[in-house]
């Protein structure tokens, strides 16, 4: 798939979408951002830079939602232009598409809303990559119909992600079968690494997660295939303000993609 700015797209390699929750602020995304383009350019890996301009989807009306549309904006723009690298972001709304669309490369469909007709069409008919995130309550085969509903809006550069199943009331599980199947609808499929393991639908009002089984699951993706990687990652995660107990901390970043570099040398020879 075409995305402007992507690099080392003929290395062999997963691509990478990673990054911070959401913005919250100029300083932290830029340095997010220097250190991932470090640790990518070193081992290769065409890189995206992810970052929420406002969260949405929150458990508690007091939960932290943005910095502010514009200001968040401008600073993914910013991101993108200092660093030649593409961005995303998630939108919410049909309204959001045309909002955001002119600072970022891909715009990202969250799970939750990935069946709103109207939300996918206007995010196709700005002409930019479509990545849409599998709704925790679809089968991996009911993802053909999103899919569709891009392409028949006149865009093809469309994205699936996985991101776990609901299971029971707060938990998800990772079926591995479902990306194959995915892949079978001739578009890049991707793993997200870390809102898999989220824990939602805690008593407390706060989404809960098992970070420490990132390593575990995105192995068993690079076993399975996986076009691309989404890790959610911060330098401090536990200070956060958004998705910090399922983040990755960003000084085990580097350790943990050297590994998935040299699996998938492994399963490429295979």
């Amino acid at each position: 798939m075409n995305i402007p700015k992507l690099k080392h797209t003929d290395s062999g390699n997963f691509f990478l979408m990673a990054g911070p929750c959401a913005i919250e602020g100029e300083e932290m995304a830029m340095h997010i951002a220097e250190t991932i383009v470090k640790i990518t350019d070193k081992l290769k890996i065409p890189y995206i830079f992810k970052g929420s301009y406002r969260k949405a989807n929150r458990s508690r009306i007091d939960s932290f939602t943005g910095i502010g549309d514009e200001k968040a904006l401008n600073i993914l723009k910013s991101v993108g232009e200092k660093f030649n690298i593409p961005t995303v972001t998630d939108i919410h709304t049909a309204e959001d598409a045309i909002m955001a669309a002119p600072y970022v490369d891909v715009l990202q469909i969250p799970a939750f809303l990935s069946r709103q007709t109207d939300l996918l069409v206007a995010a196709a008919q700005t002409g930019k990559v479509v990545n849409i995130k599998k709704g925790q309550f679809l089968s991996p085969g009911s993802m053909k119909f999103a899919v569709q509903k891009v392409l028949d809006a006149g865009n093809d550069k469309v994205m699936l992600t996985e991101r776990g199943t609901t299971f029971g009331y707060t938990d998800l599980i990772i079926d591995y079968r479902g990306i194959p199947e995915m892949q079978s609808f001739n578009v890049p499929v991707i793993l997200d690494a870390t809102h898999s393991l989220q824990q939602p639908n805690q008593t407390s009002g706060v989404t809960g997660g098992i970070p420490q089984l990132i390593e575990t699951v995105s192995k068993a993706g690079i076993a399975v295939g996986i076009d691309g990687l989404f890790i959610e990652t911060h330098h401090n995660p536990k200070e956060a303000k958004s998705d910090g107990a399922n983040m990755l901390p960003l000084d085990q970043l580097e350790g943990l993609l050297t590994k998935l570099v040299e699996l998938r040398k492994v399963i490429n020879n295979f």
